[in-house]
């Protein structure tokens, strides 16, 4: 039985007196200080590889244009209908049915106004067949007051091994007034 610190500790050993058994401190802390040692190198490791959780895209996409709030349901339906039928299908006939003429976008890439989203877009997107829901993986939409916030996820290449991809999210916020999108935001960077 240890009786004090003075009986464990002696000499930079550890000795129990009730005992012929003594162990060097060197000795008994070597394994806990490699253990240590291993379990800070591999902490990065592991956070890394579970940094990133999945997205998962909603199951019902017209479930998440419902609210108790007729307004915000009519602000859901207007930028799911743009998304789909302008931003996805290419219609860009469509675009007055959507965006008022001073539309403000703040996606750095883009000018503001509708003649200008048209524009830019009609460049890069193609009339498609209009399909009944968002193709791109939607995850949730949201509104409040006058904005609506669609929030999807992305598959990215990863910038450290090419070989390898990484998933992430994106947003598109719009705000609405008089029934028509007046200006839009997301985290896109300048190209």
């Amino acid at each position: 039985m240890i009786e004090s610190k003075s009986d464990v500790l002696k000499n930079d050993r550890l000795d129990f007196q009730s005992t012929s058994y003594s162990i060097p401190m060197r000795t008994l802390f070597k394994p806990i200080i490699h253990l240590t040692f291993l379990a800070a190198l591999a902490a990065p490791l592991s956070s890394v590889v579970h940094a990133e959780m999945a997205f998962v895209p909603a199951a019902e996409q017209l479930k998440l244009l419902s609210s108790s709030d007729s307004q915000l349901e009519a602000n859901k339906r207007l930028v799911f209908d743009f998304w789909r039928e302008v931003f996805e299908g290419g219609h860009m006939e469509l675009a007055e049915r959507y965006l008022s003429d001073e539309y403000i976008q703040h996606n750095p890439n883009v000018q503001s106004g509708r003649r200008a989203f048209v524009d830019f877009f009609s460049k890069i997107k193609k009339p498609q067949t209009i399909l009944p829901s968002i193709q791109a993986p939607l995850i949730s939409m949201v509104a409040e007051r006058d904005l609506v916030i669609l929030t999807f996820g992305r598959e990215y290449p990863d910038p450290k091994d090419a070989t390898q991809r990484y998933e992430t999210t994106w947003f598109d916020m719009f705000r609405i007034r008089d029934g028509k999108i007046v200006e839009h935001w997301d985290p896109a960077l300048r190209r």
